[in-house]
């Protein structure tokens, strides 16, 4: 018999949205179409209920998301066993125990792990995972002036009706607010599996996901059209960068790439990874059209188009954009990524608490908090009649500035 936290997991999804079903024949052959092995490049085919093979190996689907991670054998030999075994959560309770190599935190008791299938919510489910600090940008990645940046940018720069690929999605933010605008095709790539349970459970469970390294061979085939490639606040952390890019541009096949909030090396930063500076990055993106992040975050809040800069504009800025095609004419229609979705409820941004702002930690704080306070005052006030209409999903011209300034947000219902 199937644990409650294994029916929770599998089965039960948050009202109003699907479940993150157990994995199936039926949900590998949604999986299966455009991917090919990492290992030998061969096609993935279903050799049985979530299980994919390229021929020689086999490669688990969980929670209908193929895991497709390399140099890890024994982790994907040990998932697949449990497949074989007709235990889809004690796949899941393997690979959501796998990070990423930057990771520092501690190892999770496989207690915690079993009790995070069962989690009701975003915010309860990041705290069983111990996902820390990311656990906090997750959960608060809504008000922070980075993602202000991507929707201004995305707005300057939309997908239009081309396939979307994101890469290093986490939790899948930007392929929830897409996909709420009308986007379909959306497809997002992440490394680390606990990331992706995260968006198929709570944030976008329509969308194709797949867990694999980027810095790897893909193991997605282009769609045969031109594509949308997106990449936002990761790029920095990984190394080969020049070919991520590459195929990157040769996935999109023509049409858009888009490396957003790319920290700059020539300024220090509460943040590590690997940066560059401007001139490095445009290097990776020839002819790209290049933005200061900051500027974009101004941009949204100012409902103004965001203006282009130079590498030599850009030596002081704390972090960049680059795009590989020039913006087509602006547009501000009722569904672009700057504003909210017409008819969606909209509530008070939980980081405001008796209507005092709180900042989440103090690292937070540290990295977001003084660009922050420039949209999210101190203290707010809201009037019962603008919180019915927020929660009515009714843009005034009251509540829509409200949520631009995020104190109104459009969360999961499970947040």
């Amino acid at each position: 018999m199937r644990s409650r936290a294994g029916r929770a997991a599998a089965g039960s999804a948050p009202a109003g949205l699907p479940a993150a079903e157990d994995t199936t024949a039926a949900d590998t052959d949604r999986a299966t179409p455009r991917l090919i092995s990492p290992g030998n490049g061969c096609p993935l085919r279903p050799c049985g209920p979530g299980l994919l093979s390229d021929g020689e190996r086999r490669w688990p689907v969980v929670a209908g998301i193929p895991w497709l991670r390399t140099g890890r054998e024994t982790l994907r030999e040990r998932a697949v066993r449990r497949m074989e075994e007709g235990d889809p959560d004690g796949a899941a309770l393997v690979l959501l125990a796998d990070a990423d190599d930057w990771w520092d935190g501690p190892a999770l008791s496989p207690g915690a792990l079993r009790a995070a299938l069962g989690a009701a919510t975003l915010r309860e489910a990041v705290t069983l995972l111990g996902l820390g600090r990311v656990g906090t940008y997750f959960l608060h990645r809504w008000s922070d002036p980075t993602w202000l940046a991507v929707l201004a940018l995305t707005a300057r720069h939309s997908p239009g009706g081309l396939p979307v690929l994101e890469l290093a999605c986490g939790a899948g933010h930007l392929l929830r607010e897409l996909g709420l605008r009308g986007h379909r095709d959306l497809t997002g790539i992440d490394v680390v599996f606990a990331k992706l349970w995260l968006a198929r459970r709570f944030v976008a469970p329509r969308a194709r996901l797949v867990c694999a390294d980027v810095t790897a061979p893909w193991p997605l085939l282009p769609p045969g059209r031109p594509a949308h490639v997106v990449c936002h606040d990761a790029l920095y952390f990984l190394p080969r960068k020049e070919e991520v890019v590459r195929r990157a541009l040769a996935y999109a096949d023509g049409g858009g790439v888009v490396l957003g909030h790319c920290h700059n090396s020539l300024v220090p930063g509460p943040v590590g990874g690997l940066p560059l500076d401007p001139a490095g990055w445009c290097a990776l993106l020839p002819g790209a059209v290049c933005y200061d992040d900051a500027d974009l975050t101004r941009a949204l809040l100012a409902r103004t188009p965001p203006r282009s800069r130079t590498a030599g504009e850009l030596a002081g800025c704390q972090a960049m954009a680059l795009v590989s095609a020039p913006p087509p004419p602006p547009w501000h229609g009722p569904l672009s990524p700057d504003r909210p979705v017409p008819g969606r409820p909209l509530r008070p941004n939980p980081l405001y608490h008796d209507g005092l702002l709180h900042w989440p930690t103090d690292r937070w704080r540290d990295e977001y908090g003084a660009a922050a306070r420039a949209y999210l005052p101190e203290r707010i006030a809201l009037p019962p009649a603008v919180l019915a209409d927020a929660r009515a999903g009714r843009l005034t011209p009251e509540v829509a500035d409200l949520a631009r300034r995020r104190v109104l947000l459009d969360l999961p219902e499970q947040w």
